[in-house]
């Protein structure tokens, strides 16, 4: 089964959005692979991307399913930087690290690795950012590669796994101090 998810995930456009249901591409391509998911739920992938899981499965094609969204031409986020107050919330969720700022600091998209998946829009509470068609940029960006999205998003798990795992370090090295015994 192992092998037959990873010919469906390579399919998939990368984008890691999540409208499919599922928290990523993989899971999602796990599921198809298990008979627990259609071929037909992912948006950013469209008809294009279920005529080629349709072709590699030996099934009939599906329309897509609207309950996960609606086909559309290549989007990328936008911050209104006017309104942007730093609060880095959007950082976190994006999963191609594709929001460059800091804390208390005016952020920006990097438009040729964003891949429009919208999870930065939900964290923001100042609603500064929006998704628009790619093509309608003033400087229109190339629309990032399923690989580089793949390696890009590869690369913000290892980060978070990383720092995951250090605040769990320190997390145990001040509970061990706090439960020593005073001299």
């Amino acid at each position: 089964m192992r092998a037959h998810a990873d010919r469906i995930h390579a399919l998939l456009p990368q984008t890691q959005c999540t409208r499919c249901g599922y928290q990523g591409c993989r899971p999602y391509a796990e599921a198809i692979a298990a008979g627990e998911a259609a071929i037909n739920r992912c948006p950013p992938g469209g008809a294009a991307t279920i005529s080629l899981l349709s072709a590699l499965l030996k099934v009939d094609p599906l329309p897509l399913d609207e309950t996960c969204g609606i086909e559309g031409p290549p989007t990328v986020a936008v911050i209104d930087e006017s309104k942007c107050i730093g609060c880095a919330r959007c950082l976190p969720p994006c999963p191609v690290d594709a929001i460059v700022g800091a804390q208390r600091q005016m952020h920006t998209i990097l438009n040729d690795v964003c891949t429009g998946c919208e999870l930065c829009l939900a964290p923001c509470p100042v609603d500064c950012i929006r998704i628009v068609p790619r093509a309608s940029l003033s400087t229109p960006s190339a629309e990032p590669t399923a690989e580089s999205n793949l390696r890009r998003f590869e690369s913000h798990e290892a980060r978070r796994t990383l720092q995951e795992a250090e605040r769990r370090r320190l997390l145990d090295e001040r509970k061990q101090r706090v439960s020593r015994p005073l001299a």
